[in-house]
């Protein structure tokens, strides 16, 4: 089974990879600076201006201070000395362009740690300084999903906030992305690519969360469509779900042995998508939705306790 945090740990390695972090002073004495690429990854330099091309963004520093204080905390690897960092560039340089691509650092280096909390709280700050930028939108929005419990207080409110992030990022795909005027288009197709699947699947989590399976089916339809590259067999167990819940047994049948296709051998993703395909297909050959099979064992989602499911309940999906 993937994680999400293994999902959105390959999306931000792309992302960094493809966005070599330019930061030049301009043209214009020498007194600002440019940062092109995705949440710092590597360590700005100085060097010759670049000018923007294909409607790239380009984020620029109004001082040299400004600019080596970014390199300054870009360089930080650990993420608690990355998030003072952020908090202390943000601090100094409050009207900075460039403080959300360090919170967005500050994110991912959490995510690698897997810590959901502190994902949610830094991307939360990246996203209030640069409101259209898809890599912290989507990363919020599948934490939230991810981790939110049926007993949460607020459970609708991070359900909202989830598929307000989703759809956020969906929306700001080609046009919020910080990307370097030289990137390989190709790169930059796949990262896309890998962004809106997990942003199409985040709203098929939520959707199934609040039961509305017909919602879910065609998001995660959308998610399909959209990892057709590097196809996710989680991504089919959960589409299987949802259409099982709609009674479209052909169709559930097909996404579970398409995600028995994909998982890795013996892996979680594998086994539950076994159970399910099963499932539904004794479901086909009772001829009706009311089969008394015994309902396959679930595996616990992080940090969401499972719930064993009726007999005519599909198998909860892993995150």
């Amino acid at each position: 089974m993937k994680s999400s945090f293994t999902i959105l740990t390959l999306v931000l390695a792309v992302s960094m990879a493809m966005a070599q972090g330019n930061a030049t002073p301009n043209q214009a004495g020498g007194q600002s600076g440019q940062t092109q690429g995705q949440t710092g990854a590597t360590n700005p330099s100085p060097g010759a201006a670049q000018t923007p091309t294909g409607g790239n963004r380009i984020l620029q520093a109004k001082s040299q201070d400004e600019l080596k204080a970014y390199q300054d905390a870009s360089a930080k690897t650990d993420p608690t000395e990355m998030a003072a960092a952020a908090d202390a560039f943000a601090a100094k340089y409050p009207n900075s362009e460039m403080k959300g691509t360090l919170y967005a650092r500050a994110m991912s280096l959490y995510g690698q740690a897997n810590n959901s909390e502190k994902v949610i709280e830094e991307g939360r700050k990246a996203i209030a300084a640069d409101p259209t930028n898809p890599v912290p939108l989507v990363q919020v929005a599948s934490v939230l999903a991810e981790t939110t419990r049926d007993t949460d207080l607020d459970r609708e409110q991070r359900l909202n906030e989830s598929a307000k992030d989703a759809q956020a990022a969906i929306d700001n795909i080609n046009t919020g992305l910080i990307i370097p005027a030289n990137a390989p288009p190709e790169r930059v197709a796949g990262a896309k690519a890998s962004i809106l699947t997990m942003a199409y699947d985040t709203l098929g989590v939520v959707s199934l969360s609040k039961k509305d399976y017909a919602a879910a089916e065609q998001s995660l339809l959308k998610a399909a469509d959209s990892s057709k590259a590097n196809p996710d067999a989680v991504v089919y167990l959960r589409l299987s779900v949802a259409q099982d819940n709609l009674k479209k047994y052909p169709q559930a049948l097909e996404s579970a042995t398409k995600a028995v296709q994909l998982a890795p051998p013996g892996s979680t993703a594998q086994n539950l998508a076994k159970q399910q395909q099963g499932r539904v297909q004794k479901l086909m050959d009772a001829g009706s939705g009311s089969s008394t099979a015994a309902p396959p064992a679930v595996a616990p989602a992080p940090a969401k306790p499972a719930t064993p499911p009726a007999s005519t309940t599909p198998p909860t999906t892993p995150h």
